[in-house]
């Protein structure tokens, strides 16, 4: 639906503006006022990785005048496939800086402002407050239900999407959009997936230049938001299919369930994901890849099992490993076969699924069964760096 503009023209552009953004103020619908209203905003970007880096490129060449940028995570290498706001020499910076850097190299005429730090229920409100709009790049829907439960509290709209594999979706809420006609996150998603159901771009991977894509409607609908121009994706979900080259729109209604959003709750616990306590390790047997190393060259005796997919077993596994897939390891078939006196290792990526395996492992009776902490990456970090890391 159309809204009115969500910010008021600034005062004036100056001669290098009016030259830099000359092709906006060509367009009747933008003109000198709309690129007014850019220059006025302030804009806060959670997350500088896929979704992001396209969104920033596109806001701080468009003229937004405030960028945020909140990202406490690192440059890696296996990044720029899709982040295209870092570049080689980034790798091992902080996210944030490097996206910085990027914005300010493209137009030095707009001001960003970097928060170096976790999005959690102690700063969200504070830190969204300070903005317009919000525009929502992150990759987990803990964050994501946080995002949209700070945003009611605040009073702010947000550009939401989402990527992986081969689809993309994208959407604004707005608890507070005029005329009743407010929606949420939990409009679309009134309960979480559970964890296991919900994969991540590092678990199942992502066609990097889709984020251009989504990243690309997002940057769009932000504009259209500020300016007040045409119709917003409120109460609609776009969805898009790169394989087919396909767009579908899908109607938004309130949830029936839905309760009023009064206050910011544990979203990790309320998306089932485990905390990382010292209580609650101890719950989890494992063993570094220090110690598997150790064990191995001793000839211990020991089952080493792989569980992750077979895309990633073809990029890299550990020699001698044996290869049985987490969906097929939790099967009473594979299970009734293997031998509960013998130690067994598990691994997987980074450690997530080998833990969920073990715990079903631990139903069926299997008292003998560890698992490597930190996964394969730790593996190749800590003992073989000869091997590629993804």
């Amino acid at each position: 639906m159309q809204l009115s503009p969500l910010v008021h023209p600034s005062e004036e552009l100056s001669k290098e503006e009016i030259s830099r953004y000359s092709r906006h103020l060509l367009i009747p619908d933008v003109g000198l006022e709309g690129q007014q209203r850019l220059k006025n905003s302030r804009v806060l970007v959670i997350g500088a990785g896929g979704l992001g880096s396209p969104t920033l490129l596109y806001l701080a060449a468009a003229g937004v005048g405030t960028l945020g940028i909140i990202d406490f995570d690192i440059v890696d290498e296996s990044n720029l496939q899709r982040q295209v706001i870092h570049r080689q020499e980034d790798i091992g910076r902080p996210k944030c800086r490097s996206a910085r850097d990027s914005v300010k190299a493209l137009n030095p005429y707009i001001h960003v402002r970097i928060h170096d730090e976790r999005l959690e229920t102690t700063n969200a409100i504070d830190i969204i407050s300070d903005y317009d709009l919000v525009i929502d790049g992150t990759d987990n829907f803990s964050t994501r239900y946080l995002v949209n439960d700070a945003c009611v509290l605040a009073g702010k709209p947000y550009v939401w999407g989402s990527i992986f594999r081969f689809e993309g979706q994208a959407s604004v809420f707005w608890e507070d959009a005029p005329e009743g006609c407010g929606l949420n996150y939990r409009d679309l998603y009134p309960e979480p997936p559970p964890p296991e159901m919900a994969p991540s771009c590092a678990e199942g991977g992502v066609l990097g230049i889709l984020c251009a894509s989504i990243g690309a409607i997002m940057a769009t609908e932000a504009i259209k938001l500020i300016t007040g121009l045409g119709n917003t994706l409120l109460g609609r979900l776009a969805v898009y299919d790169a394989l087919d080259m396909t767009f579908r729109f899908i109607l938004l209604r309130r949830a029936p369930t839905r309760v009023p959003i009064t206050r910011l709750i544990d979203y990790q616990a309320f998306c089932g994901l485990p905390r990382s306590t010292a209580d609650s390790k101890p719950n989890i047997p494992t063993i570094s890849a220090l110690e598997l190393k150790e064990m191995r060259e001793s000839s211990v005796a020991m089952q080493l099992i792989d569980v992750r997919g077979i895309q990633e077993w073809n990029i890299v596994h550990i020699e001698g490993a044996n290869h049985i897939p987490k969906d097929r390891m939790m099967s009473e078939e594979v299970l009734s076969r293997l031998n509960k006196d013998e130690l067994i290792v598990l691994h997987c990526k980074m450690g997530m699924r080998s833990r969920d395996v073990l715990m079903e492992m631990r139903k069926w009776g299997f008292t003998n069964v560890k698992s490597l902490d930190g996964g394969i990456l730790a593996w190749i970090r800590d003992v073989d760096q000869t091997l590629p890391s993804y």
